[in-house]
């Protein structure tokens, strides 16, 4: 990727220094004696657009943001302290999910929704992969439960359970919630990504050491902007567990990613069969 060209327009700068304050990176600086605004260095810009959004006289030229990409905030629309606190008080993971298919546009405002989310110094290595295939959602599903299962046939056989159960307990009182599972499995149903009409997959590069934080950071965008559409968003723990365990390469494989794109978080979505009306105080 090309290093970024920033020029400052001195006619237009009115030296206010906003810009130096919020870059990251160090890569403006305000001199002390004329208050002038210059670019003390190119090399250091991680691209992200904050010199150009702060700048209030559009003094600021930046080659990664041209003009046709800079927007005014339309503060009419940003949401009250209130109403955003209230949908973050009744979103739900809602199971109810129905046969309808969720409209291509609000997909579309979802994954734009995880694209705005910030990433450790701009790196911008979120990718995210949707999956409303019915074959492929099939596909996900056969891969988690016959893995789960296969792991269960050995941690039950009465030998290894009578070994291990003093020190899983946790697990071994998980496993006659799989084994409904499998048997809703059996009968055609999809009980590990809940019905899915899609799934939301978040990759990083296997080895960026901040795929976890980034990826979720996305997660919560795009669940925000599902609960606010009137879609529902679960956390897909059971699914991503497997993956896990499965390891990325097959994950990668099952999932058609690049072979170096591990899944950080998985969102199923769906058209609900009602919405909830109250919500619990939560300690």
């Amino acid at each position: 990727m090309a290093k970024p060209t920033i020029t400052i327009n001195q006619e237009l700068c009115i030296h206010c220094g906003h810009c130096v304050r919020v870059c990251p990176s160090s890569v403006l600086r305000q001199e002390e004696s004329s208050n002038q605004v210059i670019v003390s260095t190119q090399n250091g810009c991680i691209r992200c657009g904050h010199c150009v959004d702060v700048c209030p006289k559009d003094a600021i030229c930046h080659s990664a943001f041209p003009a046709e990409l800079v927007h005014e905030v339309n503060t009419d629309l940003l949401p009250s302290p209130e109403s955003l606190m209230e949908l973050m008080r009744s979103r739900r993971s809602n199971r109810t999910i129905t046969d309808c298919p969720i409209p291509d546009e609000c997909l579309q405002m979802i994954m734009e929704a995880a694209r705005y989310a910030p990433t450790a110094e701009n790196s911008r290595r979120v990718r995210l992969h949707l999956v409303t295939d019915p074959d492929a959602l099939q596909e996900v599903e056969a891969a988690v439960m016959k893995y789960f299962m296969r792991l269960a046939r050995i941690l039950l056989c009465p030998p290894v359970k009578f070994l291990l159960q003093p020190f899983l307990k946790d697990l071994y009182r998980e496993a006659p919630g799989l084994l409904a599972m499998n048997e809703a499995f059996r009968q055609g149903k999809r009980p590990a990504t809940c019905q899915a009409s899609a799934l939301l997959v978040i990759t990083a590069p296997r080895n960026y050491a901040f795929g976890y934080q980034d990826c979720n950071l996305a997660y919560q965008n795009a669940s925000l902007m599902a609960e606010s559409l009137g879609v529902t968003q679960i956390y897909m723990g059971f699914v991503q567990t497997a993956f896990q365990m499965m390891g990325v390469s097959r994950t990668a494989r099952l999932l058609g990613l690049p072979s170096r794109q591990k899944v950080f978080a998985i969102m199923a979505l769906g058209i609900p069969a009602f919405r909830y009306r109250k919500y619990t105080e939560r300690a």
